[in-house]
């Protein structure tokens, strides 16, 4: 088998290809026009702005399984994922790539914040391979049309990760080490449980109140103890522990099933494995990811499975918060 590191000069290209498309057509159209449903699908709905990086996508991919043969799993492809070259069989291609194209699509087309291109490479194992496989991971930023400045971080298993800052106005990437933060505590920083859609926020925001009282006592007048950010890029929130922005993140929505079902009610859009495929790089950063139990994240390479994930910044942030977080959902059931 090929090593990996030959296929990362091709995915930063296919991602600076759609970062730049992206941006162009958000410089072009109207917020109007970018909103509007192209079509719905099981995993997502997907959106104007969404096709643009689908039609920068497969002929890439077209190209370069003329070089290398994978399995590409993405939304808009078969339930499998594609082959690339046409002539090669799932059981006989070496790898396996993963790749959201546009993550935190609807921050982005009304121009509210950044979204990102992820990708994840794994050995293909067939239908057995899972996140913890990823040996390969980049993640590209797709800035707002004000803002001039965009991040590519990119890691190897076992090798850490790098990082470059490109300027679209001059053309040159400056490297940069990002650097998670080394609190060790949540107290003044930024600490979320995801709740960003209807549906059960009340009991999300109560676990995220039971949570923060644990670790930092009872509010004290005219005092913030520490502060969260809503960040609708599952990326996007990577990103931010990443760079040392954030302290503690989860994503508890598959879990909120068993209260919405109390409620007669059905579950909404989760997290799934495609928005996540480039943890490797937290995790080479020093990031703990783990699933709501404490074990390290794992999930098959698809664009459906509900997955539930908790990043940490550091294990001192891990010790203060997984036991009470994990009191919160055994209280509620939600966990064995």
């Amino acid at each position: 088998m090929i090593e990996a590191e030959v296929l990362l000069e091709p995915l930063r290209v296919l991602h600076n290809r759609i970062r730049d498309a992206v941006v162009a057509a958000t410089e072009e159209r109207s917020t109007d026009v970018l909103t509007e449903v192209h079509r719905e699908e099981d995993d997502d709905t997907i959106y104007a702005i969404d096709v643009i990086s689908e039609e920068t996508l497969l002929p890439f991919f077209a190209e370069l399984g003329n070089r290398y043969s994978f399995v590409l799993i993405a939304e808009g492809l078969p339930a499998g994922g594609m082959v690339f070259p046409a002539d090669c069989s799932e059981a006989e291609a070496e790898w396996r790539i993963i790749m959201d194209p546009i993550d935190g699509t609807r921050g982005l087309m009304v121009q509210k914040r950044s979204a990102w291109i992820l990708t994840g490479v794994a050995p293909n194992r067939g239908s057995e391979t899972s996140l913890q496989d990823i040996v390969l991971a980049i993640q590209t930023e797709i800035p707002l049309v004000k803002q001039h400045l965009s991040d590519q971080l990119w890691a190897f298993r076992g090798n850490g990760a790098g990082a470059h800052r490109f300027n679209r106005l001059t053309g040159e990437h400056t490297p940069f080490l990002p650097r998670p933060s080394a609190s060790h505590t949540i107290a003044h920083g930024y600490a979320t449980v995801s709740r960003f859609f209807p549906g059960a926020r009340d009991e999300l925001a109560s676990i995220d109140e039971e949570i923060v009282t644990g670790a930092l006592g009872p509010v004290r007048p005219g005092k913030a103890l520490c502060f969260e950010d809503q960040y609708v890029s599952s990326g996007g929130q990577l990103y931010e522990l990443m760079v040392g922005h954030d302290r503690f993140i989860a994503d508890l929505r598959p879990l909120m099933e068993l209260v919405m079902a109390r409620r007669g009610l059905r579950l909404g859009i989760c997290c799934h494995p495609y928005d996540v495929c480039s943890m490797l790089i937290a995790s080479e950063l020093g990031l703990i990811v783990t699933d709501p139990l404490g074990l390290p994240l794992n999930a098959p390479l698809d664009t459906t499975t509900s997955i539930a994930w908790v990043g940490y910044a550091n294990e001192h942030i891990r010790d203060e918060i997984e036991p009470l977080l994990q009191h919160a959902l055994r209280a509620r059931k939600l966990i064995p």
